[in-house]
Protein backbone atom coordinates (compact mmCIF):
# COMPACT_ATOMS: atom_id res chain seq x y z
CA UNK A 1 0.00 0.00 0.00
CA UNK A 2 0.91 3.73 -0.55
CA UNK A 3 0.95 6.18 1.25
CA UNK A 4 -1.71 8.13 -0.80
CA UNK A 5 -4.59 5.28 -0.82
CA UNK A 6 -4.02 5.34 2.76
CA UNK A 7 -5.10 8.73 3.11
CA UNK A 8 -7.73 8.64 0.96
CA UNK A 9 -8.95 5.68 2.56
CA UNK A 10 -9.14 8.29 5.65
CA UNK A 11 -11.14 10.74 3.97
CA UNK A 12 -13.34 8.59 2.62
CA UNK A 13 -13.91 7.36 5.50
CA UNK A 14 -14.37 10.25 7.15
CA UNK A 15 -16.48 12.08 4.92
CA UNK A 16 -18.58 9.05 4.93
CA UNK A 17 -19.48 9.30 8.64
CA UNK A 18 -20.02 12.93 8.36
CA UNK A 19 -22.78 12.40 5.70
CA UNK A 20 -24.38 9.20 7.24
CA UNK A 21 -24.30 11.48 11.20
CA UNK A 22 -26.27 14.18 9.60
CA UNK A 23 -28.83 11.89 7.91
CA UNK A 24 -29.46 10.23 11.11
CA UNK A 25 -29.40 13.58 13.13
CA UNK A 26 -31.88 15.39 10.11
CA UNK A 27 -34.08 11.98 10.55
CA UNK A 28 -34.38 12.67 14.29
CA UNK A 29 -34.82 16.00 14.46
CA UNK A 30 -37.83 15.03 11.39
CA UNK A 31 -39.34 12.16 13.88
CA UNK A 32 -39.42 14.51 16.26
CA UNK A 33 -41.18 17.37 14.41
CA UNK A 34 -43.74 14.68 13.36
CA UNK A 35 -44.75 13.52 16.98
CA UNK A 36 -44.25 17.32 18.06
CA UNK A 37 -47.17 18.16 15.47
CA UNK A 38 -49.52 14.46 16.05
CA UNK A 39 -49.79 15.29 20.22
CA UNK A 40 -50.49 18.46 18.94
CA UNK A 41 -53.45 17.65 17.10
CA UNK A 42 -54.54 14.92 19.41
CA UNK A 43 -54.70 17.32 22.33
CA UNK A 44 -56.55 19.83 20.63
CA UNK A 45 -58.82 17.83 19.50
CA UNK A 46 -59.83 16.12 22.85
CA UNK A 47 -59.88 20.00 24.50
CA UNK A 48 -62.50 21.37 21.54
CA UNK A 49 -64.31 17.86 22.19
CA UNK A 50 -63.84 17.91 25.92
CA UNK A 51 -64.55 22.00 26.62
CA UNK A 52 -66.72 23.80 24.38
CA UNK A 53 -69.18 25.56 26.44
CA UNK A 54 -72.98 25.32 26.74
CA UNK A 55 -73.05 28.62 27.46
CA UNK A 56 -71.30 32.07 26.57
CA UNK A 57 -70.70 32.16 30.95
CA UNK A 58 -69.98 28.23 31.17
CA UNK A 59 -66.38 28.27 29.96
CA UNK A 60 -65.43 24.56 30.90
CA UNK A 61 -61.55 24.11 31.99
CA UNK A 62 -59.49 21.30 32.30
CA UNK A 63 -56.83 20.53 34.07
CA UNK A 64 -53.25 18.86 32.87
CA UNK A 65 -53.32 15.82 34.55
CA UNK A 66 -57.03 15.33 32.88
CA UNK A 67 -55.48 15.84 29.75
CA UNK A 68 -52.34 13.89 30.13
CA UNK A 69 -54.81 10.98 31.77
CA UNK A 70 -56.83 10.93 28.63
CA UNK A 71 -54.66 12.17 25.88
CA UNK A 72 -52.00 9.04 27.30
CA UNK A 73 -49.32 11.31 27.50
CA UNK A 74 -46.83 12.70 30.50
CA UNK A 75 -47.94 15.80 32.09
CA UNK A 76 -44.77 17.48 31.32
CA UNK A 77 -45.47 16.84 27.45
CA UNK A 78 -48.93 18.46 28.16
CA UNK A 79 -47.78 21.88 29.78
CA UNK A 80 -44.86 21.31 26.80
CA UNK A 81 -47.70 21.10 23.81
CA UNK A 82 -50.27 23.63 25.78
CA UNK A 83 -47.59 26.38 25.99
CA UNK A 84 -46.64 26.11 22.61
CA UNK A 85 -50.19 26.20 21.04
CA UNK A 86 -51.48 28.83 19.85
CA UNK A 87 -55.28 27.73 20.10
CA UNK A 88 -54.62 26.42 24.20
CA UNK A 89 -54.49 29.30 26.62
CA UNK A 90 -53.88 28.58 30.87
CA UNK A 91 -56.68 29.89 32.88
CA UNK A 92 -54.88 33.12 34.85
CA UNK A 93 -57.89 34.02 36.71
CA UNK A 94 -57.75 34.74 40.68
CA UNK A 95 -60.10 31.26 41.48
CA UNK A 96 -57.51 29.01 39.10
CA UNK A 97 -53.91 30.62 40.16
CA UNK A 98 -52.88 27.46 42.24
CA UNK A 99 -54.10 25.31 39.80
CA UNK A 100 -53.07 24.28 36.12
CA UNK A 101 -55.73 24.52 33.91
CA UNK A 102 -56.02 24.71 30.04
CA UNK A 103 -58.70 25.85 27.47
CA UNK A 104 -59.39 26.32 23.96
CA UNK A 105 -58.73 30.34 22.84
CA UNK A 106 -61.51 30.28 20.95
CA UNK A 107 -64.11 29.42 23.81
CA UNK A 108 -62.34 31.61 26.14
CA UNK A 109 -61.61 34.99 24.21
CA UNK A 110 -63.21 36.33 21.37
Amino acid sequence: MNEISIYEGIIIGAVGGAIAGLFIWLLDLAREKYQEVTDTKKVEKWLLENTHPRTKEQVTWRSTRAIASHNNLTEDRIRFICSYSKKIVLDTSHQNRNNEVWGMKEDVRP
